[in-house]
């Protein structure tokens, strides 16, 4: 079996595997009802009759971009807590002793892991986004102007994620790996509102927390590209630019090239040192 073939195998295996976790069935529940609630939310806004057609579109560019951050929170849970049991949880269990004392290379092992969760993770928010610009336009008739981006960013932010609690899960347990890795997106979430906050009131020592932290985790500056590719450009004209910069749900300037490139770089030496750590680990 040549190495291409193993990785597609056990990405196959492991996108099955998920499929029937415990946490698929929580996360379609909390798809649901987010759907749901920002169905009937769409819907009261377009029955404003005292809002204009300009406001009524402002609204929906600020509302999609608040709801798809739910989304974002809803992938970011099921992934960091799907990635630490199928890696950390086979190898305690000697399910993994048992595949890799075959001809099949622990790199492969890790490669195809990590393959079928990213499949797992991104095909999720990019049908549940999908889904929810669907109510948003069948609702107020507003549709984001750069979909695909957006949607394409919001993958984007899973994988840096996923790549994350694979990481976490070669050296701690499965359960702390999970909590570890939604406790770092949601502290680089924090240290961006507080970086935008610094930024608008010109204090460069706040402002650059914020530009640290996307650094360090790119989790929160692709999800400001995602909310840019989401929002209506009047919004940056309406607020303003220091206005829209403190405020956590508008996004002034799509994301750099470089930056792109930066996210890439950081997930391959993330994926690096996980299989690093896992040839290193006593099996």
């Amino acid at each position: 079996m040549t190495t291409t073939r193993t990785v597609l195998t056990i990405a196959a295996l492991t996108l099955r595997e998920a499929s029937r976790r415990r946490v698929l069935p929580a996360l379609a529940a909390l798809t649901v009802v987010l759907l749901a609630l920002s169905g009937w939310g769409f819907g009261r806004l377009a029955a404003e009759t005292t809002l204009t057609s300009g406001e009524t579109l402002l609204t929906s560019s600020i509302l999609l971009n608040l709801v798809m951050f739910g989304f974002s929170l809803i992938a970011a849970l099921g992934t960091a807590f799907l990635a630490g049991p199928t890696l950390s949880g086979e190898t305690e269990s000697g399910i993994a002793l048992a595949v890799l004392a075959r001809p099949v290379r622990r790199s492969a092992f890790l490669l195809g892991k990590w393959l079928g969760l990213v499949v797992f993770g991104t095909g999720f928010v990019v049908l549940a986004g999908l889904a929810q610009c669907l109510i948003v336009r069948a609702t107020v008739g507003y549709w984001p102007p750069s979909t695909a981006t957006a949607l394409a960013l919001l993958a984007a932010q899973t994988v840096v994620l996923l790549t994350l609690a694979v990481l976490l899960s070669t050296v701690i347990s499965p359960m702390a790996s999970g909590v570890v890795a939604v406790g770092l997106f949601g502290a680089t979430w924090v240290a961006g509102v507080v970086g935008g906050v610094g930024e608008s009131l010109g204090n460069d020592g706040i402002a650059r927390v914020g530009t640290v932290s996307r650094m360090l985790l790119p989790t929160d500056g692709l999800w400001r590209g995602a909310m840019h590719a989401f929002q209506d450009p009047s919004a940056l004209v309406e607020f303003g630019g220091t206005e829209a910069v403190a405020f956590p749900f508008l996004s002034e300037a799509p994301l750099t090239a470089a930056y792109l490139a930066w996210a890439a770089v950081w997930v391959a030496m993330i994926w690096g040192l996980a299989a690093a750590s896992f040839l290193r680990k006593d099996l």
